[in-house]
């Protein structure tokens, strides 16, 4: 229903901000990876959402990147998985390392995130393997280049830039680039 706010960044109160959008002030549920992008308040602000409807609560979630939203969708579609448990996943998390660990099924790493037991993390690995990889960015699975192409691309979309841009503007860079230089020379060629 709601599938992106742009606007105003009124306040920052972990996990939740807020929101003015042309009068309309819209509370938000964040996770830490998205709230520490987030601009100071008073900056404009554009997350895409998602809107969960309960019987008690309607509640907006918003995220910084299409594939933060995307591992979330595919978080609270698991059985016992809810949106709560989902945020809390991601905010332990980054994407990459989620589908890090869902290649590599080690239920290790997903444990040491807050509310997440032995018995969830095994179901959640089960139940995301196919699905979280494939359409997920890996470091060094979406460039074979190496560590520092991966960086660059990561860095892009932390900036907002879609996978498919990042992408494009790694192709664009010499070869043997370093990671700070890499992201300036992208950035340039993002910005024509």
């Amino acid at each position: 229903m709601i599938g992106k706010l742009t606007g105003t960044l009124l306040e920052k109160n972990p996990p939740q901000i807020l929101i003015d959008c042309h009068g309309v002030g819209y509370e938000v549920d964040v996770p830490m990876s998205t709230f520490y992008n987030l601009p100071a308040a008073g900056e404009k602000v554009s997350l895409l959402t998602h809107f969960v409807v309960r019987e008690d609560a309607q509640i907006l979630y918003g995220f910084g990147s299409a594939a933060e939203r995307e591992a979330f969708r595919q978080l609270v579609k698991i059985s016992g998985i809810g949106p709560r448990t989902a945020l809390s996943v991601l905010s332990g998390l980054s994407v990459a390392e989620l589908a890090q660990a869902v290649t590599a099924q080690e239920a290790g790493r997903i444990v040491k995130v807050p509310g997440i037991g032995k018995k969830t993390a095994e179901r959640l690995l089960l139940e995301l393997k196919g699905k979280l990889g494939a359409d997920l960015p890996l470091p060094g699975a979406a460039t074979a280049v190496g560590d520092a192409a991966s960086d660059i691309q990561q860095a892009l979309m932390a900036l907002g830039y879609s996978e498919k841009d990042a992408a494009a503007a790694l192709k664009a860079l010499p070869a043997g680039v370093g990671v700070s230089e890499g992201i300036k020379l992208a950035l340039k060629s993002l910005a024509k």
